[in-house]
């Protein structure tokens, strides 16, 4: 087995077999250990940071043996073995150096681009097709695949930019889908329950209220062929994607979505949101998602009051959750700002959804590296009372609430929510001003 298809295998199995051992062998004493370990040891454990440390001694040892072969046989070095021209001898290379070219080819910066080349280097040059090798470098491999989903040209357009064949620039664009959606997908995984502390410890901050996991959301992508891919997600205060569930029918609507959708079973069977309570009043507050009224509301899943009356603890939570909407808006504004998925796809339901776990895995990739080039601010297509339409589009009344403890449980926030706002608690400046608006 040759070292690029080794360190791929090992990317993959070596992190699997570290994080089930933590499961099978408990720890002594899980509370001595700080919350934020959790993440920290995951994220070292991950596929990805043994992939970029193989891949740093894979480049290594390829350059070595680039340059041994030159000086032995005074010959050049191997060139892609499908008709392509040379970036460096084009007129406009095809990876730009220029910070604002760089965000609009790869909605990125060139920092980040190199580090994600670096992390994914032995596994995107690991799967060539065995009869006809791809001889590019992965920064090449990477722009092609990046290029499509940033700017949605068309293949014959990426051929042409960066001298490839069509074949070639469709086999690096799947690749790479492929790899994030395959070797990644842990970047887009539910939190653990103590990674969902720090999560609703930021909602308490911003709103005031306790317990609070994430913001559930859907939007719909269509291909030419009409069909609706719905995709649904649970995001945190700073917009990162916590879940998303992708390929669903866009045709029904978000209650049914989140009914087929493997989320909701994992809830249901008390797998996930199933840690710590808060006592309220009396009322036991477990944790819980927010969402819009187009769901039931539940005992983990809070959704705003129906025609509260003004003044009322009602119309001070829906404000609340208005605010606490907008993280999940923007996740979704800045989803649809990929131009692959702008407009409809050109390619069948699969791989729109390949496209949408890329893109959303990519996403996380870049609030983690605290880069915003992607992030999208201009939310005028998807503002808080833009959708305010389609809330009851499932839940006619609140006669269809499946879980009547969601009614108490709900109460109990509202009724904490407006102690808050009159205590002398700082809430964030951004709440505090919209909540004692009337």
């Amino acid at each position: 087995m040759d070292s690029k298809a080794l360190a791929a295998l090992l990317s993959t199995l070596i992190p699997q077999i570290l994080l089930l051992l933590l499961h099978i062998l408990p720890l002594q004493n899980p509370n001595s250990i700080p919350n934020n370990l959790f993440p920290i040891l995951s994220h070292f454990l991950s596929s990805g940071d043994i992939a970029a440390a193989t891949a740093v001694f894979s480049r290594k040892r390829k350059r070595t043996q680039l340059l041994e072969s030159q000086e032995l046989h005074d010959e050049p070095p191997p060139t892609n073995r499908v008709d392509r021209v040379d970036p460096a001898n084009s007129p406009e290379s095809p990876i730009p150096r220029n910070p604002d070219s760089f965000k609009q080819f790869f909605k990125m910066k060139s920092s980040t681009f190199e580090w994600l080349a670096t992390l994914l280097e032995p596994l995107l040059e690991c799967r060539d097709p065995v009869d006809s090798p791809i001889d590019l470098s992965t920064e090449l491999r990477l722009g092609i695949g990046l290029y499509r989903l940033s700017t949605g040209s068309d293949y014959p357009e990426i051929s042409t930019r960066f001298g490839v064949s069509e074949p070639v620039s469709r086999f690096c664009v799947k690749q790479l889908c492929r790899v994030l959606c395959t070797n990644f997908r842990f970047w887009v995984g539910f939190p653990n329950p103590n990674e969902l502390v720090e999560v609703s410890n930021s909602f308490e901050t911003l709103i005031g209220i306790p317990n609070c996991c994430g913001v559930l959301n859907t939007t719909k992508f269509n291909n030419l062929r009409n069909e609706s891919i719905a995709a649904q997600i649970v995001v945190d205060s700073s917009s990162r994607i916590l879940s998303i569930v992708a390929g669903l029918n866009g045709l029904k609507g978000n209650f049914q979505i989140l009914k087929s959708s493997t989320l909701f079973k994992d809830i249901q069977d008390k797998k996930l949101l199933n840690a710590q309570t808060v006592d309220l009043n009396s009322v036991c507050i477990p944790q819980y998602l927010v969402g819009d009224g187009s769901y039931p509301l539940l005992s983990w899943l809070v959704v705003p009051f129906i025609d509260p009356m003004p003044g009322s603890c009602g119309e001070g939570f829906n404000k609340a959750y208005d605010l606490m909407r907008v993280s999940s808006l923007k996740a979704i504004a800045s989803l649809r700002s990929w131009g692959v998925l702008c407009r409809p796809v050109e390619e069948e339901c699969k791989t729109v959804v390949a496209y949408i776990g890329a893109c959303s895995i990519l996403h996380n990739v870049l609030l983690m590296r605290e880069d915003y080039s992607a992030l999208c601010d201009d939310m005028s297509d998807y503002s808080v009372h833009d959708q305010k339409a389609d809330y009851y589009s499932d839940v006619g009344s609140e006669s269809n609430v499946i879980d009547n403890k969601g009614f108490e449980i709900r109460s109990a926030l509202a009724m904490r929510l407006s102690e808050h706002v009159k205590s002398d608690h700082t809430l964030d400046p951004r709440m505090s001003v919209q909540l004692q608006q009337s």
